[in-house]
């Protein structure tokens, strides 16, 4: 037994349980031991959720790595802020419930979680944002990529069955013009690429 088994479990209970159901009962069914076999691991949910999040952050950090490396030498700070926050999503969508994780974890934030908003400030510093004007842009980034994998994450038909919403057309003229006209991938870049106008340059 280790803390990495016991957190792949339980992540895996947390995907089909969620945060108030988990518990370490279950995590350790999971494993087929008892559940003070862990406590010498992680002593409690708290930790074992902290953990978690910090296993999502660090996925995050690591495709966000990769994402960086493919851009041309000439990629702007806008494009290298997309990159990190496309890369983000897509781990993030990896597993269920992981958006909350993250964003539910503030006060107890990991290397991983640190990791991405160190590399997000710096990449924001290079465009010579002031400090004070780059934590609340980052804040709001990473609030947008959590918000809209939170979303993503509770629709239990997805995006591929998701049927268009039904807005009568005489009444909301606009609405019913927009509705549907992206699927999730397309809204998110469009979204990120609207935020990311926040960023000089």
């Amino acid at each position: 037994m280790n803390v990495d088994r016991i957190v792949e479990a339980g992540m895996a209970v947390f995907a089909e349980v969620g945060y108030e159901r988990l518990s370490m009962r279950l995590v350790a069914a999971r494993l087929g031991v008892q559940a003070a076999s862990l406590y010498y691991h992680v002593r409690n949910k708290g930790m074992l959720v902290t953990l978690m999040a910090d296993r999502v952050a660090q996925e995050g950090l690591d495709a966000g790595t990769a994402a960086l490396a493919g851009l041309p030498d000439d990629a702007t700070a806008r494009d290298r802020v997309v990159a990190q926050l496309a890369a983000l999503r897509v781990s993030l969508l990896r597993h269920q419930g992981s958006a909350r994780l993250l964003s539910s974890s503030p006060g107890t934030l990991g290397p991983g979680a640190l990791g991405l908003m160190e590399r997000l400030l710096a990449t924001l510093a290079d465009t010579g944002l002031p400090d004070d004007d780059a934590i609340v842009v980052a804040d709001v980034l990473l609030s947008y990529v959590t918000g809209f994998v939170t979303q993503e994450q509770a629709d239990p038909v997805g995006t591929t069955l998701r049927p268009e919403p039904v807005v009568p057309a005489d009444v909301y003229p606009r609405t019913a013009a927009l509705a549907g006209r992206f699927d999730d991938d397309a809204m998110f870049v469009r979204g990120v690429r609207q935020l990311a106008r926040l960023v000089p340059g």
